[in-house]
């Protein structure tokens, strides 16, 4: 293969990419949002500056992709941190599971996205919501809400899953330390609420030490959501480099 052609490919394997060159669309992506009051201390630990904790609030998510362009159906849960950036207020992408190589492998090589694979779930028994996230054989993670209990204004719906997401990418080189290191953000677009319920809610945590979600324990849930879309994500664009004016 040419050297002209080998510059064409962004992954590898060059001849079976990982992945598919493409900006996924998602149709019925399915939220579970439950935001809970965590330990002060423990938040401000795993957040990196420039970012800003206004309040000790981590907002726990398990998502059903119905449908992904270039993917496929699948499910994913994690934790996303209410955060400030030069006044604009966001998310940090704390940590993420999910069940398909292909979205985790893009998610991390084209964007930021701290994704690894685990075992989450989404749906209904007995008049509840449940998401569920395992690791290995291990339960990390149970959340139920009332389902469907009380509608949710489509505007605060959008309002909660819209705010820009920040993530760090750090990409390391052979001599053992980052090569890339930044702060990025990413934003929702073409978004459609196509449905949006609140209700009563309950998450329980439990301590795996690959899969660190208990490390922000759950001290009081303040609000729980289920939300219904189709939306697109944008690219990345980076906000702060680590490693600008660092010793070389």
């Amino acid at each position: 293969m040419r050297a002209q052609d080998v510059r064409q490919h962004l992954t590898t394997p060059l001849t079976s990419p990982a992945y598919a060159p493409m900006v996924p669309r998602f149709t019925d992506r399915e939220y579970l949002n439950i935001v809970y009051r965590t330990d002060p201390d423990a938040l401000r630990a795993v957040v990196p500056e420039p970012l800003r904790v206004d309040e000790p609030l981590v907002r726990f998510e398990v998502m059903k992709m119905g449908d992904v362009s270039g993917y496929g159906p699948y499910t994913e849960a994690g934790q996303a941190i209410p955060v400030r950036f030069e006044g604009e207020r966001g998310e940090y992408l704390h940590a993420m599971y999910l069940d398909n190589f292909p979205a985790t492998a893009s998610g991390r090589e084209v964007a930021a996205y701290p994704k690894v694979i685990g075992s989450p779930k989404l749906y209904v028994d007995s008049g509840a919501l449940v998401g569920t996230l395992d690791h290995g054989t291990l339960r990390v993670a149970t959340a139920t809400m009332g389902y469907k209990h009380h509608e949710l204004d489509r505007g605060e719906a959008e309002a909660q899953i819209a705010v820009p997401t920040f993530m760090l990418k750090t990409i390391p080189g052979y001599d053992g330390v980052p090569r890339v290191q930044e702060l990025v953000r990413t934003r929702i677009t073409d978004l459609t609420v196509k449905e949006a319920w609140t209700g009563p809610a309950r998450l329980q945590l439990f301590a795996h030490v690959l899969a660190p979600l208990a490390d922000l324990p759950v001290l009081e849930v303040v609000s729980a959501s289920h939300i219904l879309t189709d939306l697109t994500l944008s690219g990345v664009e980076p906000v702060h480099d680590y490693l600008k004016g660092a010793a070389s």
